[in-house]
């Protein structure tokens, strides 16, 4: 302090430049210091006042701002330019500490861009961006300022040689591209400032050379406005072609920036950037992992119906010599993408049996899914699909989701494989001892996972049901895993045991075929798939309401319960959400622990949740599986084996439709009621898919979520409330995680009962993260048809 309240220029320059270096707007010294910065503002040496002002600058308070915006405000009116500069750079963090203070420089601003000096200009500028960004009024209050920014643009680039502004040959490229973010500010959603700039910007693209960095920025600042503002359909693709001549850079920083800016307006000119595609697949194989990582999102963002087979070639001599960190994201992308643009099925599983061979030990659980779902829905083509996976299990048994994929088609369809007829030129014979020599190799091999031997151990089982020849190897090879160290393993095989002795006139009834199903939705859910007991806590919004009776399935016991028999029902839209249900609640689980974690939609409940009674035989006795398979038998308390294990967990309780194993439950043809879509921000669309048998007063609501951005959502979480004459039932949702690019989706159906067919009211509360930031959304659907109620 005594450094800076000395008279001496050289004492006042080292006060505040330790000032600046060791002051905060935390310490008590601020005070202090305020006071001298008032005094040296008004100093009548130059360099003083603008210590002052440089010092203002770095460490300017809150409370330092509201007590010299004045002294600040003076300077910027003075026609010093060399405080100038100085003292709207000072009001710019004014402005960013105290936004109340906008109001203050808001008229000695605009007349700044009259000034002749580049760097109050540049100055004013900025001062002008932090206030558009701060203020949505100020942003339309410059907008009046456009055509006066074109002309301040316009001459720096019809500008002759300056040598006090030019850098490489480029008149003041700092002064451009600060010009260039604000007219993005300006330009943004607004038709008429768009149109004013147009001109401009097409110039300065056009005529700004690229063989230096410095014309490379103002090339990159002028695509990005391109792109935000409301530009002519001719000016996207100007921009789109110039980022593509980035690509052929041989700086790798400009290549990256490319690529990264590519990725974001993908979805505002498709085809144009469709253009670059060879460019764009060309950087799969830079060294640098950076450029690789965003050629890679570019290039599944490119995928269409048209290109699919060229771009799937591409990204799958891709798989097979990327870095293992990109194995696992680019194996879900292509299983995705596969699904959504297949030209056939055949081609399909082609696709999907090549990732499982080249990224075995780095997919993710969705892969292994997709994979099953397939097979089992393409009844045409079981028996080409299990040879396949049966011989590339054969010649590369290490490799863990090709072999549990490979032992669960085995399983399911081994006498198919064995008996079947093949429509190949040359058709391979297989035998039943080859088939279990597989399996037994697997199991007993060093390489192979738990999970994956587990895998191998139910496709043994199941084949005792449809080999004919080979049921006591079966038994023997299963034994000795009785008394295995691995607890799974060893309960799977003891329960196994049973069905050859005691219980052995069960076993084809409990080892029979899944059902074919068709599946509606593709689910890629990132880094794992949601477990049941997530998804049912998420679909339950309260955890205490009513629920109607739910009739128990001849498949109950083979599948946990789904949260439409515990999902809440009283959510209300128009009143006290504390009133009593009109049904008892009740549970097939016990009470739901989620809903007390859930924000309520509409406010506080104190509804409480009764002690829940298994409305589930099966469950309440997990010995007796005779009623809960439907075979057509009374039920009976005769105590047989625990079977809930004979599929490995991932298998037993993963949906491969949305819908659960016997569908939406519905007969007869349903009413045709138009599709509406409920939701659409921030790229986040969310569409209604409406189902109601003639007369019937029970509705059913699919939910699809799709979303168009460039980073996946995570942790999606759906939930809906309706009046109280209305009933709700949500059952478990399809994923929590939403890919980007459209190219997956997350389904939940909503089980609506209006019995005194009222007008529909659904009030949704969405909640996600989006690159690590939460975004909670609450939103009433509008205009929905009139036929769901009528």
């Amino acid at each position: 302090m005594k450094l800076i309240a000395s008279p001496r220029f050289t004492d006042k320059r080292i006060g505040y430049l330790g000032a600046m270096l060791l002051l905060d707007e935390r310490t008590d010294v601020h005070i202090l210091v305020t006071n001298c910065l008032k005094s040296d503002l008004n100093h009548n040496t130059q360099y003083i006042a603008a210590l002052a002002l440089c010092t203002l600058g770095n460490i300017a308070s809150p409370e330092m701002g509201r007590d010299l915006a004045g002294e600040i405000e003076r300077v910027i009116k003075s026609s010093n330019a060399y405080l100038k500069k100085k003292a709207i750079l000072c009001a710019v963090k004014i402005v960013r500490k105290v936004p109340e203070l906008m109001e203050m420089f808001i008229p000695c601003t605009r007349s700044l861009l009259n000034e002749k000096n580049h760097g109050v200009l540049l100055s004013a500028v900025a001062l002008i961006t932090e206030m558009c960004r701060l203020s949505p009024d100020t942003l339309n209050h410059f907008r009046k300022s456009v055509p006066l920014l074109v002309r301040i643009l316009k001459n720096l680039i019809m500008a002759g040689y300056s040598p006090e502004h030019d850098v490489s040959g480029i008149s003041d490229p700092f002064l451009q591209t600060r010009i260039l973010k604000l007219l993005r500010l300006l330009g943004c959603h607004d038709d008429e400032a768009s149109e004013v700039m147009n001109d401009i910007l097409a110039q300065v693209a056009t005529n700004t050379e690229s063989s230096k960095n410095v014309g490379n920025a103002i090339l990159y600042e002028t695509c990005s406005t391109i792109m935000d503002i409301n530009s002519e359909s001719g000016l996207r693709v100007l921009a789109v072609n110039i980022l593509g001549r980035f690509l052929l850079n041989n700086d790798k920083n400009i290549r990256y920036v490319a690529l990264s800016t590519l990725l974001k307006v993908i979805n505002v000119d498709h085809n144009a950037v469709q253009r670059h595609r060879s460019t764009i697949v060309d950087c799969l194989r830079d060294v640098d992992s950076t450029i690789k990582k965003r050629a890679m999102e570019l290039s599944f963002a490119l995928i269409n119906e048209n290109n699919v087979r060229g771009m799937m070639k591409e990204l799958l001599e891709f798989i097979v010599v990327c870095d293992d960190d990109f194995k696992a994201d680019a194996a879900s992308n292509i299983v995705a993408a596969a699904e959504k643009y297949a030209p056939n099925k055949r081609w399909h599983v082609d696709t999907v049996l090549k990732v499982l061979t080249c990224a075995g030990q780095h997919l993710r659980d969705d892969v292994i899914y997709n994979m099953c779902q397939l097979v089992a829905s393409t009844s045409e083509l079981h028996q080409y699909s299990v040879q396949r996976l049966f011989l590339a299990l054969k010649e590369d048994p290490t490799q863990q989701a090709l072999s549990q994929v490979a032992c669960w088609c085995v399983g399911e369809y081994g006498d198919i494989l064995v008996h079947g007829t093949s429509e190949e030129a040359d058709p391979i014979q297989i035998s039943e001892d080859e088939v279990l020599d597989v399996l037994e190799k697997t199991l007993v091999s060093s390489l192979s996972s738990v999970i994956s031997k587990e895998y191998a151990l139910n496709a043994l089982v199941k084949l005792s049901t449809r080999f004919s020849q080979t049921v006591d190897r079966v038994k023997a090879i299963v034994h000795p895993y009785a008394s295995s160290t691995d607890i799974e393993l060893q309960q799977r095989a003891a329960e196994f045991s049973h069905l050859f002795g005691t219980f052995s006139e069960l076993r084809n009834g409990l080892l029979e075929r899944m059902p074919l199903i068709e599946s509606k939705s593709t689910l890629v859910n990132g880094e794992g798939e949601a477990t049941l007991s997530e998804m049912e806590q998420q679909a339950d919004l309260l955890g205490g309401g009513g629920t109607s009776p739910v009739k128990s399935s001849p498949l109950d016991g083979l599948s946990p319960p789904t949260s439409t028999q515990q999902s809440s029902s009283v959510l209300d839209l128009l009143g006290d959400l504390s009133s009593t249900p009109a049904m008892p609640a009740t549970s097939s689980l016990g009470p739901s622990s989620s809903g007390g974690d859930i924000l309520d939609l509409l406010g506080g409940t104190s509804s409480t949740s009764a002690p829940a009674m298994n409305s589930n035989p099966a469950l309440n006795n997990p010995m007796d599986l005779l009623s809960s398979l439907g075979l057509g038998t009374a039920p009976t308390t005769t105590p047989t084996p625990n079977i809930m294990s004979a599929q490995p967990p991932s298998m037993m309780s993963y949906d491969f439709t949305g819908q659960g194993l016997l569908g939406d439950g519905t007969n007869g043809e349903a009413s045709s009621i138009p599709s509406m879509e409920s939701y659409n921000k921030n790229g986040l669309v969310i569409n209604f898919d409406f189902s109601r048998q003639p007369g019937s007063t029970d509705l059913t609501v699919t939910m699809t979520a799709v979303y168009n951005g460039s980073t996946e959502i995570t942790d999606f979480v759906f939930q809906a409330a309706v009046p109280k004459s209305f009933r709700l039932d949500l059952q478990p949702p399809s994923g929590n995680k939403i890919a980007a690019f459209g190219m997956g989706n997350v389904t939940q159906k909503m089980l609506i009962k209006n019995p005194n067919k009222q007008q529909l009211k659904l009030r949704l509360r969405l909640q996600y993260k989006l690159e690590g930031k939460t975004v909670s959304e609450i939103d009433d659907v509008k205009n929905i048809p009139e036929a769901t109620w009528n």
